[in-house]
Protein backbone atom coordinates (compact mmCIF):
# COMPACT_ATOMS: atom_id res chain seq x y z
CA UNK A 1 0.00 0.00 0.00
CA UNK A 2 2.94 2.13 0.89
CA UNK A 3 4.58 1.61 -2.22
CA UNK A 4 1.61 2.55 -4.57
CA UNK A 5 0.81 5.56 -2.31
CA UNK A 6 4.85 6.45 -3.06
CA UNK A 7 4.11 5.47 -6.88
CA UNK A 8 1.28 7.54 -7.29
CA UNK A 9 2.37 10.76 -5.20
CA UNK A 10 5.40 10.51 -7.77
CA UNK A 11 3.04 10.15 -10.70
CA UNK A 12 1.04 13.09 -9.36
CA UNK A 13 4.56 15.11 -8.79
CA UNK A 14 5.48 14.50 -12.29
CA UNK A 15 1.58 15.72 -13.85
CA UNK A 16 1.97 18.99 -11.87
CA UNK A 17 5.42 19.43 -13.32
CA UNK A 18 3.97 18.90 -16.47
CA UNK A 19 1.07 21.39 -15.69
CA UNK A 20 3.59 24.04 -14.26
CA UNK A 21 5.79 24.23 -17.62
CA UNK A 22 2.84 24.22 -19.66
CA UNK A 23 1.07 27.32 -17.66
CA UNK A 24 4.42 28.78 -17.28
CA UNK A 25 4.94 28.79 -21.36
CA UNK A 26 0.93 30.02 -21.72
CA UNK A 27 1.82 32.84 -19.20
CA UNK A 28 4.91 34.18 -20.88
CA UNK A 29 3.05 35.98 -23.98
CA UNK A 30 0.94 37.47 -21.71
CA UNK A 31 4.01 38.66 -19.65
CA UNK A 32 5.20 40.48 -22.86
CA UNK A 33 1.64 42.14 -23.96
CA UNK A 34 1.77 43.21 -20.32
CA UNK A 35 5.23 44.61 -20.23
CA UNK A 36 4.82 46.16 -23.86
CA UNK A 37 1.51 48.16 -22.93
CA UNK A 38 2.44 49.21 -19.65
CA UNK A 39 -1.03 48.56 -18.01
CA UNK A 40 0.25 44.97 -15.75
CA UNK A 41 -1.01 46.61 -12.45
CA UNK A 42 0.82 44.67 -9.05
CA UNK A 43 -2.09 43.03 -8.51
CA UNK A 44 -2.40 40.74 -11.67
CA UNK A 45 1.70 40.64 -11.29
CA UNK A 46 0.75 39.32 -7.37
CA UNK A 47 -1.83 37.12 -8.30
CA UNK A 48 0.17 35.31 -11.13
CA UNK A 49 3.09 35.10 -8.59
CA UNK A 50 0.36 33.34 -6.09
CA UNK A 51 -0.80 30.69 -8.39
CA UNK A 52 2.67 29.78 -9.35
CA UNK A 53 3.53 29.41 -5.22
CA UNK A 54 0.44 27.65 -4.84
CA UNK A 55 1.38 25.57 -8.32
CA UNK A 56 4.88 24.84 -6.80
CA UNK A 57 3.28 23.46 -3.55
CA UNK A 58 1.50 20.84 -5.05
CA UNK A 59 4.54 19.75 -7.43
CA UNK A 60 6.11 19.22 -4.05
CA UNK A 61 7.09 15.42 -3.82
CA UNK A 62 5.51 13.53 -0.51
CA UNK A 63 8.86 13.09 1.13
CA UNK A 64 8.88 17.25 1.35
CA UNK A 65 5.56 17.43 2.20
CA UNK A 66 5.05 18.01 6.37
CA UNK A 67 4.94 14.66 8.13
CA UNK A 68 1.84 14.89 10.87
CA UNK A 69 2.80 13.50 13.99
CA UNK A 70 1.11 12.57 17.12
CA UNK A 71 1.60 11.36 20.51
CA UNK A 72 -1.48 10.54 23.00
CA UNK A 73 -0.77 9.83 26.60
CA UNK A 74 -2.60 7.03 28.29
CA UNK A 75 -1.46 7.24 32.20
CA UNK A 76 -5.50 6.09 33.90
CA UNK A 77 -6.07 2.34 34.23
CA UNK A 78 -9.56 3.05 32.81
CA UNK A 79 -10.94 1.09 29.84
CA UNK A 80 -13.13 3.90 28.37
CA UNK A 81 -9.92 6.36 28.46
CA UNK A 82 -8.27 3.57 26.37
CA UNK A 83 -11.03 3.18 23.49
CA UNK A 84 -10.83 6.55 23.63
CA UNK A 85 -7.21 7.11 22.73
CA UNK A 86 -7.44 4.26 20.04
CA UNK A 87 -10.32 5.90 18.57
CA UNK A 88 -8.77 8.98 18.24
CA UNK A 89 -5.53 7.00 16.84
CA UNK A 90 -7.95 5.35 14.51
CA UNK A 91 -9.43 8.53 13.50
CA UNK A 92 -6.62 10.67 13.04
CA UNK A 93 -5.08 7.74 11.03
CA UNK A 94 -8.26 7.21 8.02
CA UNK A 95 -8.42 11.59 7.93
CA UNK A 96 -4.68 11.64 6.73
CA UNK A 97 -4.92 8.69 4.55
CA UNK A 98 -7.97 9.88 2.65
CA UNK A 99 -6.18 13.55 2.69
CA UNK A 100 -2.75 11.44 1.36
CA UNK A 101 -1.07 12.95 3.73
CA UNK A 102 1.60 11.41 5.69
CA UNK A 103 0.83 10.74 9.44
CA UNK A 104 2.53 8.90 12.45
CA UNK A 105 0.98 8.41 15.95
CA UNK A 106 2.80 7.15 18.74
CA UNK A 107 0.47 6.43 21.84
CA UNK A 108 2.41 6.48 25.24
CA UNK A 109 1.29 4.47 28.48
CA UNK A 110 2.35 5.22 31.93
CA UNK A 111 1.46 5.20 35.04
CA UNK A 112 -1.82 3.10 35.62
CA UNK A 113 -1.87 3.25 31.88
CA UNK A 114 0.44 0.67 31.23
CA UNK A 115 -2.51 -1.68 31.71
CA UNK A 116 -3.11 -0.83 28.35
CA UNK A 117 0.48 -2.57 27.18
CA UNK A 118 0.09 -5.13 29.86
CA UNK A 119 -0.45 -8.72 28.19
CA UNK A 120 -1.72 -10.08 31.13
CA UNK A 121 -4.44 -6.93 32.08
CA UNK A 122 -4.83 -4.74 28.87
CA UNK A 123 -8.75 -4.72 28.16
CA UNK A 124 -7.93 -3.33 25.08
CA UNK A 125 -5.19 -6.20 23.71
CA UNK A 126 -7.65 -7.57 20.81
CA UNK A 127 -7.53 -4.36 19.35
CA UNK A 128 -4.11 -3.47 19.51
CA UNK A 129 -3.40 -6.73 17.96
CA UNK A 130 -5.76 -6.19 15.31
CA UNK A 131 -4.60 -2.43 14.44
CA UNK A 132 -0.90 -3.13 14.40
CA UNK A 133 -2.08 -5.08 11.45
CA UNK A 134 -4.88 -2.62 9.73
CA UNK A 135 -2.70 0.67 10.62
CA UNK A 136 1.37 0.76 11.00
CA UNK A 137 1.26 4.80 11.47
CA UNK A 138 0.34 3.64 14.89
CA UNK A 139 3.17 2.60 17.20
CA UNK A 140 2.66 1.93 21.09
CA UNK A 141 4.93 2.72 23.25
CA UNK A 142 5.16 1.39 27.29
CA UNK A 143 7.06 3.37 30.13
CA UNK A 144 10.06 1.11 31.35
CA UNK A 145 10.19 2.82 34.93
CA UNK A 146 6.48 2.03 35.49
CA UNK A 147 6.92 -1.79 34.33
CA UNK A 148 9.81 -2.05 36.69
CA UNK A 149 8.22 -0.32 39.42
CA UNK A 150 4.53 -3.08 38.78
CA UNK A 151 7.17 -6.22 38.76
CA UNK A 152 8.92 -4.58 42.28
CA UNK A 153 5.03 -3.91 43.69
CA UNK A 154 3.62 -7.73 42.36
CA UNK A 155 6.83 -9.14 42.62
CA UNK A 156 6.38 -11.09 39.67
CA UNK A 157 7.32 -10.07 35.49
CA UNK A 158 5.39 -7.90 33.77
CA UNK A 159 4.62 -8.92 30.52
CA UNK A 160 4.02 -6.27 27.55
CA UNK A 161 2.01 -6.92 24.56
CA UNK A 162 4.29 -7.76 21.30
CA UNK A 163 2.64 -4.82 19.44
CA UNK A 164 4.76 -2.11 22.09
CA UNK A 165 7.82 -0.92 22.31
CA UNK A 166 9.69 -0.62 26.02
CA UNK A 167 10.92 2.77 26.64
CA UNK A 168 13.01 4.05 29.54
CA UNK A 169 10.47 6.61 30.58
CA UNK A 170 6.69 7.26 29.09
CA UNK A 171 6.59 11.13 30.49
CA UNK A 172 10.20 11.25 29.05
CA UNK A 173 9.40 9.91 25.81
CA UNK A 174 6.39 12.50 25.60
CA UNK A 175 8.41 15.57 26.41
CA UNK A 176 10.77 14.15 23.72
CA UNK A 177 8.58 14.11 21.02
CA UNK A 178 7.18 17.36 21.96
CA UNK A 179 10.44 19.21 21.75
CA UNK A 180 11.08 17.55 18.01
CA UNK A 181 7.53 19.03 17.06
CA UNK A 182 5.29 16.03 17.49
CA UNK A 183 1.48 17.17 18.37
CA UNK A 184 0.06 15.82 22.30
CA UNK A 185 -3.31 14.65 22.90
CA UNK A 186 -4.40 13.12 26.35
CA UNK A 187 -8.03 11.68 25.43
Amino acid sequence: MRKLRHIASIAAAGAVALLVATAAEAEQPLARTAHATGKATKSAAAVQAQKRSTVALAAQPAAEQKQHRLILQVNTNDAAAMSLALNNATNVAQYYEKAGEPVKIEVVAFGPGLNMLCDDTSPVKARIETMALSTPEVSFKACGITRENMRKAEDKDIPIIAQAELVPSGVVRVMQLEEKGWSYVKP
